[in-house]
């Protein structure tokens, strides 16, 4: 693994504009203060680390082993190892419109439909 430090945060979104494909992305600006952005670039995978209070850099990974090794800790790092990207509010009955016709304490939204005109 080789770790080059970056100054600016256009370098490091050049290089991830010329990702040719973005593996993940951990973390936020806004609530963590920092993000890393994991990509490939032909056979080379990177991590690209942008940081509000640290150094940002760029590491490069000898293999597709160890850069997801990588990908693993800084998820632990950052707590989201657990972390599921599913949908939970598919389930919840409180989104769904079965129950959109349904007179709620004497108010129905289709009757006041019906008066305005």
């Amino acid at each position: 693994m080789e770790q080059l430090e970056v100054i600016s945060w256009k370098t490091l979104d050049a290089i991830k504009q010329a990702a040719s494909k973005v593996v993940e992305i951990i973390g936020d600006l806004d609530t963590d203060e920092q993000m890393s952005v994991f990509c490939n670039i032909e056979e080379d995978h990177l991590e690209l680390f942008y940081s509000e209070l640290d150094s940002n850099y760029i590491r490069h990974f000898e293999d597709e082993e160890e850069f997801f090794k990588y990908i693993g800790m800084r998820k632990n790092e950052l707590g989201e190892e657990d972390f599921d990207s599913l949908d939970y509010y598919s389930e919840d009955s409180n989104f769904d419109d079965e129950n959109s016709g349904d007179d709620y304490d004497g108010y129905n939204i289709r009757d006041e439909e019906d008066d305005e005109f």
